[in-house]
């Protein structure tokens, strides 16, 4: 609009520009400067329109040319193997040229342990039957081997990061260093938790965990969780109450665990609620692990009482099988030895009842004999 006003003033006051000298001579010369002027904006409008036009097909042209172009079928394709990756047993069907990459018992589906689903990985039974990733149960093998139960402050204390990318590299080989710090190995094992693309506890509403108040209720809402997401939290329940135990060593009581894992169990996206949430969790872990310490002194109990009542039943039978199986043989043998003499003292009286049975009859023939003689003296 200002260029098309000016083009306009100009025009007129062509009159005035065209006269003579004079003063009509000062207006032409200030007319002339007006009109160059005004062709210096005219040439930079038109610059800036050009411009903007070579923009514009600049950025059509990728455009049109992704439009025009064809991708044809891939060629010359092959059908080597079929491989499928099992939870126990890892990939099944690898070549074998590949099998120098990447193992057949690789501890992931994936190139990481971390950040990845509990089901895509290489599992193993714990002793309690819980179905957890293999590289768990080697960094907790670990931990315990190099007595981190003990360190004071353990899961708590955050430990350097200097070395994690190294520790970390490894351990997606399926390896755990031996030289590595307890805890470096316990802030793994929470990292491990709190990068799974979803939280052991996010089948669980906040509002179901608020609702909670008695042990019972929390037991039972636990019960809701996934197959998967129930083993990985029995697992960890365990590992806690492990920690709990050693209390008057590393200073980490049921609270102090539950406290520093509840943020690892659960993810939102809202800090206020992920931090009142935390709380809520970690009353949650703090019940299951009291019950868990609960329930394993009252097995070492009864243990106990049925260790002493052995010993009591023992020791109320001083004599040993041995001595036993001893006097059994030895009562055997006394019985043969009896028997061998009451069949010797029964074969002489028979002996004895013969000769007597033979000398009575030897008596009676002579006897009768004698009565049978004529000259034995006597009248018939």
């Amino acid at each position: 609009m200002v260029v098309v006003a000016r083009q306009q003033q100009s025009a007129g006051r062509g009159g005035v520009c065209t006269g003579g000298d004079g003063e009509n001579g000062g207006t032409k010369e200030g007319c002339s400067k007006e009109v160059s002027l005004l062709e210096l904006i005219l040439a930079a409008f038109r610059k800036s329109m050009a411009t903007c036009r070579v923009d514009d097909e600049r950025i059509e042209d990728p455009k049109s040319k992704f439009t025009q172009m064809e991708i044809g079928w891939p060629t010359d394709v092959k059908h080597l193997s079929h491989v499928t990756f099992d939870r126990f047993h890892g990939f099944l069907g690898l070549p074998v040229e590949f099998e120098v990459e990447i193992p057949s018992r690789a501890p992931s589906a994936s190139v990481s342990v971390f950040g990845v689903s509990a089901e895509s990985m290489q599992c193993s039974y714990d002793s309690r039957g819980n179905s957890v990733p293999t590289i768990l149960l080697l960094m907790q093998k670990r931990l315990y081997a190099q007595e981190g139960l003990k360190a004071e402050g353990i899961f708590r204390i955050n430990p350097e990061n200097s070395h994690e990318e190294s520790v970390r590299a490894q351990l997606n080989r399926g390896m755990v260093p031996e030289d590595i710090e307890v805890h470096c190995l316990a802030g793994l094992i929470k990292a491990w938790f709190r990068e799974l693309p979803c939280g052991v506890l996010d089948g669980l509403s906040p509002d179901e965990v608020l609702e909670c108040n008695t042990e019972e209720e929390q037991v039972e809402l636990v019960k809701k969780l996934k197959p998967t997401e129930t083993a990985l939290l029995n697992w960890a329940v365990d590992l806690m109450s492990d920690v709990a135990e050693h209390e008057d060593l590393n200073k980490m009581n049921a609270r102090n665990i539950a406290m520093v894992f509840a943020p690892n169990m659960t993810q939102m996206s809202d800090p206020l609620t992920a931090l009142m949430h935390a709380v809520q969790v970690m009353n949650l872990l703090k019940t299951l692990i009291s019950k868990t310490l609960r329930e394993r002194e009252e097995t070492t109990q009864t243990d106990n009482e049925f260790n002493n009542r052995e010993e009591m039943h023992s020791s109320s039978e001083p004599v040993s099988e041995d001595e036993d199986s001893y006097d059994e043989g030895g009562d055997s043998g006394n019985e043969v030895e009896s028997l061998s003499e009451i069949e010797e003292s029964f074969l002489k009286q028979i002996k004895r009842n013969k000769s007597a049975k033979n000398r009575f009859r030897k008596e009676l023939n002579d006897l009768v004999m004698q009565h049978s003689s004529p000259t034995n003296g006597f009248d018939l």
